[in-house]
């Protein structure tokens, strides 16, 4: 059933609150979705509107809007931006650990009277029982997730409380949601689907590509090339920018060379203190930084719009952070510029990242603790002595192998439950699974980086999108090395389901030259050969 007079009355928010005289059509078919109650995950690039999905609508709805959101930072830059316009129907408020419980009491208030319409928390603000009544009582009509890559295994925070999301909207009584993220691959967006429980949601992708981006790759043979590479960027481009350092004590070090070759420039990392990092955020926005050197644990909730340049001194972790993380250049569509500056070595690096596997042993005893009954996770922490971290962790594998079942903020095991024993191999086969998805990532984010093909091409084929064209916004193009014509059919559909006889079932995401890229649900992804895999007949179509 449509509704047209939706799209009329959307425009008319639009313009009357917002003072936008347009919407775009992504836009409004997700707020369309929202309008119908109907849950959306919205996946759309850096700057393309993503909040007005959900702020428009809001004020068209009967009852508040709950955003659910990771950063306080990137809350109270959205609240500023909401109140600022100093219309009754955009006023927001928050409920985090930055507010004393006075304020938390009068922000819950000024939603039960209408004062406000929005109300940002953190997911480890509603994992509290007492927390998560007072919400579910506000009756809200709308759940906002932002940034939702955050909860999936694949995303870029692996936030326990994030792994919990579904549970607690649920515990808020199960009103629509709407997720929202400017990069999801597909294992991203599967995550998502499953962990919030969305019922046959609204599918928003829009093209992420960025043609005033400009993507550039250096390999660089020593660290001292790396250096001068870096140096040549700072002396030709204007600032501010931003240079992504694979470690913490990488970010200090190069933070403190700069200086001391005339380069005024910052370090950014989570091992700071938290009042620390948020006055580095503030002078970075208010233009008092011109150089950020940084951890990825800077730059979600950064919506400037003049940064003019990311350079990256390591090979991210997978094409999913580098997009992130190049996507902050450029907001005001000016032309920016994107420098990934890697070394053979930084490979190693990231599979450092990946970790080992979990212990069986942690995860048998876990699972017979859960075996005894109803437990809370903060009992759960007292009796094995496990991090929050790590016990989210722990719990997530299980509850993906039925061996855990949340109800609220309770956390049992099923009738049909496996033993401890059985889980805990289970777990641990999952984690492998996941190590392994992890690891081809990293694999697709080195041919990225070695590519002499089109850049734009390559790295929307790894999202499962198709660019008929290739980009003429990377080196690869301006070298001319860059083919303009493209597999446009291969072998197999784009999005077909194939089957390989080791690797399983997988996903093919696009085609690039004489080389296909398929996503294995077990082995993660992987770059074929087309002419290989048709003379050798490597896949098949996946029946049903």
């Amino acid at each position: 059933m449509k509704h047209p007079l939706h799209a009329p009355r959307l425009r008319l928010a639009a313009r009357q609150r917002f003072g936008w005289r347009t919407l775009r059509p992504h836009q409004l078919t997700a707020m369309r979705a929202v309008m119908r109650r109907r849950d959306a995950l919205v996946v759309l690039p850096t700057g393309a509107g993503k909040s007005a999905v959900y702020q428009i609508p809001a004020t068209l709805l009967r009852g508040p809007t709950v955003v659910i959101s990771p950063l306080l930072a990137l809350q109270q830059d959205q609240i500023s931006a909401l109140n600022d316009r100093g219309h009754p129907d955009l006023r927001a408020v928050r409920v985090s650990s930055a507010e004393t419980p006075n304020q938390q009491a009068a922000a819950l208030e000024d939603i039960r009277q209408g004062r406000a319409r929005f109300l940002f928390i953190t997911p480890e603000q509603l994992s509290s029982p007492d927390r998560l009544a007072e919400v579910r009582a506000l009756r809200p009509a709308l759940v906002a997730v932002d940034e939702a890559h955050c909860i999936s295994a694949w995303g870029h925070d692996f936030r326990p409380d994030y792994l919990a999301l579904g549970h607690l909207i649920r515990g808020l009584g199960r009103p629509p949601v709407v997720a929202l993220t400017a990069t999801a691959s597909p294992p991203v967006r599967d995550d998502i689907l499953d962990r919030l429980g969305l019922d046959d949601p609204e599918i928003i992708i829009s093209g992420l590509d960025r043609p005033n981006l400009f993507l550039e790759v250096a390999h660089c043979p020593t660290e001292e090339y790396r250096w001068r590479r870096l140096v040549a960027l700072l002396e030709s481009e204007q600032r501010p920018g931003i240079i992504y350092a694979p470690t913490r004590r990488a970010a200090e070090e190069l933070a403190g060379r700069l200086d001391a070759a005339g380069f005024p420039a910052e370090f950014y990392h989570g091992g700071m203190p938290a009042g620390a990092r948020e006055t580095l955020h503030e002078r970075f926005l208010d233009d008092q930084v011109p150089i950020m050197v940084a951890t990825s644990a800077f730059g979600m909730g950064i919506d400037k719009p003049n940064i003019r340049w990311v350079a990256h001194v390591a090979l991210p972790d997978s094409p999913d952070s580098y997009l992130q993380e190049i996507g902050r250049a450029g907001r005001d569509g000016e032309p920016a510029r994107a420098l990934l500056l890697w070394r053979a070595e930084d490979i190693g690096l990231q599979r450092f990242f990946t970790g080992g596997l979990p212990d069986a042993k942690e995860l048998t005893e876990l699972a017979a603790l859960l075996a005894t009954g109803p437990t809370t996770r903060t009992a759960l922490r007292e009796q094995t002595g496990l991090s929050a971290r790590k016990l989210g962790q722990l719990l997530a594998l299980l509850e993906q192998v039925g061996a855990c079942t949340r109800r609220g903020t309770k956390l049992s095991v099923g009738r049909y439950a496996p033993a401890p024993a059985d889980a805990a191999r289970a777990a641990v086969a999952e984690a492998e699974r996941q190590q392994a998805v992890q690891r081809s990532r990293t694999d697709m984010m080195r041919a990225f980086a070695e590519t002499r093909a089109c850049r734009g091409q390559t790295l929307l084929a790894y999202f499962g999108e198709h660019m008929s064209t290739v980009c003429e916004h990377c080196d690869s193009c301006h070298a001319g090395s860059s083919s303009a014509e493209t597999i446009a059919d291969g072998p197999f559909p784009v999005h077909s389901t194939v089957r390989h006889a080791e690797w399983g079932a997988g996903m093919v995401l696009g085609y690039e030259e004489d080389r296909m890229t398929v996503l294995f649900d077990d082995v993660g992804y992987k770059t074929l050969s087309v002419p290989v895999v048709s003379e050798q007949g490597l896949l098949a179509v996946e029946a049903g």
